[in-house]
């Protein structure tokens, strides 16, 4: 086996890593939103982030869940300067009833990352494909 097969079966490899990493992530997304509890959940400081900048990457989401328990989770999507998550704002969450820690923030998702995964994943297995078959006898 040549030096170029053996590199392009591990970049597919990592292609269909990175794929199937990409689709995971937009089933759960969609299963969430499904079959998820919606629910409004108050942005607080993260105490743990480093430095005193109170628009740190990942505060906290706090909200009730249908069962009256309080959760209290790292935001699963950073704030941005054009969307900042600023301590005291709510945000309208649906969060797992099996998992409460599981949460998907609405109008933040993330769909357009694992659409970006799915596509280079493909891309990187067509490639090692191409090389394979232009390197075959």
């Amino acid at each position: 086996m040549s030096d170029t097969v053996v590199i392009a079966v591990f970049a597919a490899c990592g292609g269909c890593v990175m794929a199937l990493a990409g689709l995971t992530g937009l089933r759960q997304t969609c299963r969430i939103e499904r079959t998820g509890v919606r629910a409004w959940a108050l942005v607080k400081r993260n105490p743990g982030a480093p430095g005193e900048d109170p628009s740190s990457p990942r505060p906290l989401l706090q909200f009730s869940t249908e069962a009256g328990q309080v959760v209290e989770i790292g935001s699963p999507v950073p704030a941005t300067r054009r969307r900042p998550l600023r301590d005291g704002d709510t945000l309208l969450i649906t969060y797992d009833p099996a998992d409460p820690g599981t949460v998907v923030v609405h109008s933040r998702e993330r769909r357009l990352l694992d659409y970006g995964f799915i596509a280079a994943g493909t891309v990187v297995v067509l490639l090692a494909v191409v090389l394979v078959s232009l390197t075959a006898p």
